[in-house]
């Protein structure tokens, strides 16, 4: 019988290409990454137009159970700040990890260009193949490349990721935003007896309820975090998600949003490592601690992209507080306002974590003003009531002065609510300068554009961004505008030759600053200056003709006045010049008063629509009118998607 032939034994080289065989046959998704086996899913949680009033933080009358226990097994950051005071700005110094006076993003719902080359930290996690999901606010004041977010809706959830995918989940609550503070009727459950009137506040009824109210809204925001944690926990992804709760900027009330002290910017931040992440942690973490490190939103981008190993691009202007690319801690943190809604101011703030300097740089303006959407919270009506009635205190009078102070200094160890300035004090002399000076070389390492009319920064950004112009030392010579700003808004009459020599400059911004210095004199910049003030009313730059107008139209003779108004309401014409140019117009003519009572047929004819960077911008001009006819205002929640954005006319009066 013929025996079978002997199967061969295998060779090397059989061996191989039999496994080639077996390897090409096999599913392909064998080989993708696991990705979730070296990268941490994040949750963060956040919340609108709330401080640290929590548990947590030492609150006593607050009700935050949820975030009391995350702070506990995790650390909070005893000293954060949201940068801006508001929403959208704060929320655009988050998502570039860049300052928006250094961007041109400072001034609500600019909708300035990214800088080139620049990303979004969104864009940087999902290169690296993060889920990116957004529920739901996005408000940023820099446009938003198309690529931003995976998705960015309400019903965006990490839920819909890849298999496996790690992700990066935000998830918004609104119930404690400024809008919900005033709505009525309300079911009370933080007694109105039993909340602690900060010394701004007159002690009323109104102001009591409301203060309950955002206690109570809080309480909300707290068990919509617990909600989140709870289905993260349910998933069996605790272990695997650092998350981070904060607020956007601090509370709804006035004299907190929309001020850049500590009161308005100061914030709650609280995260959470579970152990498997613990290496990523910062340094000093353990359950239960508080840091003192500085920190602020601008830090957040980096310390994300540091996370997960990639080294934040040095155009970020934060630093890092975790990662592997962690930074040591910094010795100040810094604030800003802008134009907000429809009425324009500049100011700057710093802290070292005790002391907060305060830099008006339009110090005739007071803290209240006239911003349609503030006004209709009960506070500020009735502590605006009070106030013309002359029954507030000075602390509580602060808030309604004009002119304020120049610059501000507060001892946050002794002086909480920041309502006893100290730079006239010697033994604070030191302080002050410190702080002086910690803010002009923030302003010049970042190039602070800010200082620019918001036209201005528009018109000589024309064909590129504002950060790029803002790097262009042709285009913006950030030294010499600072200089002059600052004596312009210094108040001292000893600085008055330099301001006449800047009229004579030819950069627009400093013509600009050296009106703008006459204007906030008052009488007596206008008989220093009047000669220079009189020709700059026919400057080439609507921004150098409008403090000039507003300065003759307040301090100038009757001809003078009626003359000035009447420029000044041509100036407001939407038909013929750009929407910057109407808004400044209009502000100044809102300040005169009674005076404008001549000019009310004038006034109702203008228009309330025309071209803008952005739909909103409407509102803006249609509210500035309402204040001067006193028509119906139109109003727009802030925590409304953005509409469809149009065309802007560069107009460059």
């Amino acid at each position: 019988m013929k025996q079978a032939a002997s199967t061969p034994p295998f060779t090397s080289s059989s061996l191989m290409r039999t496994l080639l065989f077996w390897i090409l046959c096999l599913p392909l998704t064998c080989f993708v990454p696991a990705w979730g086996a070296n990268q941490p899913n994040f949750l963060w949680l956040t919340s609108e137009d709330h401080g640290p009033q929590m548990g947590c933080y030492g609150d006593r009358y607050a009700t935050t159970p949820n975030i009391d226990a995350l702070a506990a097994k995790g650390m909070l950051f005893k000293q954060c700040w949201s940068n801006g005071p508001v929403c959208a700005a704060a929320r655009t110094t988050i998502i570039s990890g860049m300052y928006p006076p250094s961007t041109g993003a400072e001034h609500m719902r600019s909708m300035v260009e990214l800088p080139q080359g620049k990303k979004l930290y969104p864009q940087f996690l999902r290169a690296a193949g993060y889920y990116c999901t957004n529920n739901n606010k996005e408000d940023y004041n820099l446009t938003k490349p198309k690529d931003t977010w995976d998705e960015s809706s309400k019903k965006a959830h990490w839920k819909n990721r890849g298999n496996g995918q790690p992700f990066f989940a935000i998830f918004n609550e609104t119930c404690s935003h400024e809008s919900q503070i005033r709505t009525r009727p309300h079911p009370q459950v933080h007694d109105p007896k039993g909340v602690r009137v900060p010394a701004y506040h007159p002690d009323t009824p109104e102001v009591r309820q409301d203060w309950a109210q955002y206690y109570d809204k809080v309480t909300e925001a707290d068990a919509s975090a617990g909600q989140r944690l709870k289905e993260l926990e349910e998933a069996g992804l605790a272990d695997e998600t650092i998350v981070f709760y904060y607020a956007d900027h601090g509370s709804g009330m006035p004299r907190s949003k929309r001020w850049p002290s500590n009161s308005g910017l100061h914030v709650p931040l609280v995260v959470y490592f579970p152990p498997k992440w613990r290496h990523l942690a910062p340094k000093e973490y353990a359950a239960g601690v508080q840091s003192d490190r500085l920190v602020s939103f601008v830090d957040l981008a980096p310390t994300l992209l540091s996370i997960i190993g990639v080294k934040p691009p040095d155009w970020m202007q934060g630093h890092a507080f975790a990662g592997k690319f962690q930074t040591e801690p910094q010795p100040y943190l810094y604030g800003f306002r802008g134009r907000m809604d429809e009425r324009y101011d500049c100011v700057r703030s710093v802290t070292d974590g005790r002391f907060v300097y305060v830099r008006n740089f339009m110090p005739h303006l007071s803290q209240a003003q006239h911003v349609a959407y503030q006004m209709q919270t009960p506070t500020t009506k009735v502590w605006k009531k009070l106030f013309d009635a002359g029954k507030t205190t000075p602390e509580q009078s602060l808030f309604w002065k004009e002119p304020k102070a120049a610059e501000e200094l507060y001892d946050l160890s002794t002086d909480p609510d920041e309502v006893h300035n100290l730079t006239d004090k010697p033994e604070h002399a030191q302080t002050l300068l410190k702080m002086r000076q910690a803010q002009e070389d923030w302003a010049l390492k970042i190039r602070d554009i800010g200082l620019l009319p918001e036209g201005e920064i528009h018109a000589r950004a024309e064909g590129t961004t504002p950060y790029d112009m803002g790097h262009d030392e042709q285009l913006y010579p950030v030294e010499k505008v600072l200089a002059v700003a600052g004596k312009a808004s210094s108040m001292k009459m000893a600085d008055i030759e330099a301001l006449r020599a800047a009229f004579e400059d030819q950069d627009a911004a400093l013509r600009h600053w050296a009106a703008m210095g006459a204007l906030m004199r008052g009488k007596a910049g206008l008989d220093a200056l009047h000669k220079e003030v009189k020709n700059a009313c026919f400057d080439s730059s609507s921004y150098v003709k409008i403090p000039a107008l507003w300065t003759l139209a307040k301090h100038g003779a009757a001809e003078e006045r009626a003359e000035s108004m009447r420029g000044l309401v041509a100036l407001a014409d939407w038909n013929h010049v750009n929407v910057f140019t109407a808004m400044s117009a209009l502000c100044a003519l809102g300040d005169l008063g009674d005076a404008v009572k001549p000019m009310l047929d004038d006034l109702k004819k203008l228009p309330k629509k025309g071209p803008a960077p952005d739909p909103r911008y409407d509102s803006y001009v249609s509210r500035l009118l309402s204040d001067l006819t006193g028509s119906e205002a139109e109003f727009e929640l802030d925590a409304t998607p953005a509409p469809k954005k149009t065309k802007v006319s560069r107009r460059k009066d």
